[in-house]
C-alpha cells in the first residue's frame, strides 16, 4: 500500500478517501488537466544533455537557462525534460544581425 504525503495546512485532517488540494489551490486532478490541455499532443522532449549538443553549449548551461527562466523545461523525477519547440523559439529569439 503506498502512502501519499499531501501539503495541508497545521492541524488539518483529511477524512478518507479525501484528496488534498494541490498548493495553487486546485485539486491535482483539475490542475493535471489544465496542464495537459495546455501541450499539444504530439510534443517531442529533449533531454538536457541533447539540448546542450543542439545548442552547442555544456549542460551546465543548458541548467542555467532552465533555472533561470529563459529555457522552458518539464521536471521529470530528477530530470529535465526540454521541449523541442521551447528550443527552436530560444534560438529564434536569440538571432541578431552582426556587423
Amino acid at each position: 500500500m503506498t502512502t501519499a504525503i499531501a501539503m495541508t495546512p497545521p492541524g488539518t485532517t483529511l477524512s478518507p478517501g479525501t484528496r488534498a488540494s494541490s498548493p495553487v489551490g486546485k485539486p491535482e486532478s483539475a490542475r493535471a488537466a489544465e496542464v495537459g490541455a495546455q501541450m499539444p499532443a504530439s510534443v517531442k522532449f529533449l533531454t538536457v544533455a541533447e539540448v546542450a549538443t543542439t545548442m552547442r553549449v555544456s549542460k551546465m548551461t543548458v541548467y542555467r537557462l532552465v533555472h533561470g527562466g529563459e529555457l522552458e523545461a518539464v521536471r521529470v523525477g530528477r530530470s529535465f525534460r526540454v521541449p523541442e519547440s521551447a528550443v527552436e523559439e530560444y534560438l529564434r529569439k536569440s538571432y541578431f544581425q552582426a556587423g
